[in-house]
């Protein structure tokens, strides 16, 4: 069974940082794309940064500069590195794998709130 477990979020100020952690568990997970998630309240869930097979890096154009999205495979892990994190950047941010399509299997994401 699948299973993706996030953590590492948290409240913080405005140009603060935060690292979250994505591990997954019933899938080979370097064979996957993976991707960071974030849905903010009263908004669909988008895609803000993915990362290759061959650890090539997309981000969106609100977050370019600001993330690093990595991943472990011997750990079966991704990380997003988050900087200078604004007002903007809240919501619950999720991961999730990619063969040809997005998966429809999500975990319980893990929230994180910027405010001063």
């Amino acid at each position: 069974q699948v299973h993706f477990v996030e953590s590492g979020g948290s409240s913080v100020q405005p140009g603060g940082s935060l690292r979250l952690s994505c591990t997954a568990s019933g899938i080979a997970f370097l064979n996957y794309v993976w991707g960071w998630f974030r849905q903010a309240p009263g908004k669909q869930r988008e895609l803000v940064a993915a990362i290759s097979t061959a650890a090539s890096t997309n981000y969106s154009d609100s977050v370019n500069g600001r993330f690093a999205i990595s991943r472990d495979n011997p750990k079966s892990t991704v990380y997003l590195q988050m900087n200078d994190l604004k007002p903007e950047d809240t919501g619950v941010y999720y991961c999730n794998s990619r063969r040809s399509t997005w998966s429809d299997h999500w975990g319980q994401g893990t929230q994180v709130t910027v405010s001063s």
